[in-house]
């Protein structure tokens, strides 16, 4: 195929770094403990439809409810106004606690995919705020927010569709547009605490 035909172009991240990334651990640690991290000797029995359900049910309920708790707890997030959850947490928990076993739940994904959208998402919005006429102009920069956090994302293999949303909000909503660099903290704390309850 020649190089001009658009179907020949790819890109594969992982083929840049994975040299530097060592293998996973698991055999040399023991198996409680890499069964925490998902690690699995045999493939799990399915468990019908309505046992997943419940679980997700329980799991959702605690992670945004946790989430949302310390959020209101924590003195430098209520300094500046952080919203109690970022919106797009809750289509995060539905893939988080159900879709489990989906590639765009898994954690590169889940972390990769928002810190890249918060990070993008503010450098969008202040790159907008330059501009006098922001208000008139601040549909734009969400779009194009959304539209390099998903390229980015799936150049680098981090998609996360809750993501785009992060990135869209960041510049959109002008009460995470007021955060500025601050909303990328507020998002890894929505990450790590999630996160945390979905490994128990």
């Amino acid at each position: 195929m020649s190089r001009l035909n658009p179907t020949s172009w790819t890109f594969d991240i992982d083929r840049y770094i994975n040299p530097f990334i060592p293998s996973p651990p698991w055999q040399h640690i023991p198996y409680p403990i890499a069964y925490i991290f998902g690690y699995r000797r045999d493939k799990p029995k399915s468990v019908g439809t309505i046992v997943p359900v419940i679980w997700a049910f329980i799991g959702i309920f605690i992670a945004l409810s946790v989430i949302e708790l310390a959020s209101e707890r924590i003195p430098s997030f209520v300094e500046r106004g952080a919203p109690i959850i970022v919106g797009s947490f809750g289509a995060g928990a539905v893939l988080e606690f159900y879709a489990i076993e989906s590639p765009l739940a898994q954690p590169r994904n889940f972390f990769g995919g928002q810190l890249i959208a918060a990070t993008i998402g503010v450098s969008i919005g202040k790159l907008f705020l330059l501009s006098s006429d922001f208000h008139s102009i601040q549909w734009l920069g969400g779009a194009i927010s959304c539209a390099t956090v998903t390229s980015i994302m799936a150049l680098t293999k981090t998609i996360h569709p809750p993501a785009g949303a992060t990135g869209l909000l960041a510049v959109v909503d002008n009460r995470l547009l007021d955060l500025g660099w601050f909303f990328i903290p507020v998002v890894l704390f929505n990450c790590t605490i999630m996160f945390g309850v979905a490994l128990l």
